[in-house]
């Protein structure tokens, strides 16, 4: 259950930012951080898309940078990787400075250790495979005899040992991602950049390769910065998410984490669906009620209990109440609302072959849910929603 509060007129809103605190050091049990960025800016022109960033990654893990074109993760990773220059802060991996804006500091890319897997496959089109994978150790004079022993091991790992002879071209879009990673961890880079690297694919060889990218984790121990925009990518694949706005972070945590307890409107936004409904908030002794108001459509009903304690500071108040569509079961109406439910009208509906999609209006507010195909309801039924008031989220107004 997440609280903040919010200013502005009613019906137009300005949720204000909760104050950001510092990553913690790691507590008994947790990695250390590899990659430490500290008041980390870069501007172009007037505007900062990368807004005085503090983040650690660490060792061992797959962190997820995830939002909306715009937000500043791909600079993010192109300044780790020395390809972009840091106009403020410092940045640092495994207690080495890789770029400190102070001192003008900057290791070129080449000095870093860092392999970088971009949206492009960029395999080279006159080389095989093997050729291709052993480019890398090539360029950094590693002997012929141990550049073959390394590039059979890491296309064993990416599963494309049976195509090392074979020309880089004449493969599908998921083995030419599968030869850029290979080519990215020949190496044994320190640690791995990945800027969009499935948004080329359909979406079955994204799902593969999501698996695909985890397992060379799990296995090799590499350290991995994912940069995305899609949710199902960032959750399915990263240990910890980091959302970003405006060149800022909203919110760090693991995927479960991030979407039951957002910290921030637009987290709570950002990730996946919500509805919400209006009300007064009630604390008695140890749990609350919120009171949906009339203009709602839904004067009468409640949502209850709510057991946060934190709670009890907003009694009395107006108050507004967040839940995700997945939280939220449709009923047929068969008379008196009890606690958790509200009455709603079926305004759309689309038959999605496993599943019905229902839009529903809640008293003016409308919303999609998603209900088993047995459940059958026709445009212009009244039904009941009921919700489930452990997964709700109050917000002050």
């Amino acid at each position: 259950m997440t609280i903040s509060r919010a200013s502005g007129a009613a019906g137009s809103a300005v949720w204000e930012q909760q104050e950001r605190v510092p990553q913690s050091v790691p507590g008994a049990g947790e990695a250390p951080p590899l990659v430490r960025l500290a008041g980390v800016s870069r501007f172009f022109g007037p505007e900062a898309a990368v807004n005085r960033l503090d983040l650690d990654i660490r060792q061992g893990e797959v962190f997820a940078l995830l939002g909306a074109s715009g937000c500043g993760k791909s600079t993010t990773l192109r300044m780790i990787a020395g390809l972009e220059p840091l106009d403020e802060g410092r940045i640092t991996m495994g207690g080495r400075v890789l770029a400190d804006a102070q001192t003008r500091k900057s290791l070129p890319p080449e000095r870093r250790n860092i392999a970088i897997v971009f949206q492009s496959y960029a395999v080279w089109p006159h080389m095989t495979v093997a050729e291709n994978v052993a480019f890398p150790l090539k360029m950094r004079r590693v002997p012929r005899s141990q550049r073959r022993a390394r590039v059979d091991r890491v296309l064993q790992l990416t599963g494309m040992a049976q195509w090392a002879d074979k020309s880089a071209t004449a493969l599908s879009g998921g083995q030419q991602q599968r030869v850029a990673l290979a080519r990215a961890l020949v190496y044994e880079p320190d640690l791995l950049l990945l800027d969009e690297p499935l948004s080329n694919l359909d979406s079955r060889l994204r799902t593969q390769m999501r698996k695909e990218i985890r397992r060379l984790n799990q296995e090799l121990g590499v350290t991995m910065l994912f940069v995305t925009h899609d949710q199902a990518e960032a959750f399915t694949v990263a240990d910890r998410v980091g959302v970003m706005a405006a060149g800022r972070l909203e919110q760090v945590g693991t995927p479960v984490q991030m979407y039951d307890h957002p910290e921030t409107a637009y987290v709570r936004d950002f990730l996946g669906r919500t509805l919400s409904l209006e009300g007064t908030l009630t604390w008695s002794g140890t749990e609350g009620t919120v009171h949906l108001l009339a203009e709602a459509g839904v004067a009468g009903g409640r949502i209850t209990p709510l057991s946060d304690r934190e709670l009890a500071s907003l009694d009395g108040e107006r108050v507004r109440v967040f839940f995700r569509p997945e939280d939220v079961e449709i009923l047929a109406a068969t008379g008196a609302l009890g606690p958790n439910q509200v009455e709603a009208t079926i305004v759309a509906s689309e038959y999605l072959g496993d599943h019905f999609e229902y839009r529903v209006d809640i008293g003016g507010s409308s919303g999609v849910l998603d209900a088993p195909r047995r459940s059958r309801h026709q445009v212009g039924d009244t039904v009941v929603l009921r919700i489930d008031p452990t997964c709700v989220s109050v917000w002050a107004i």
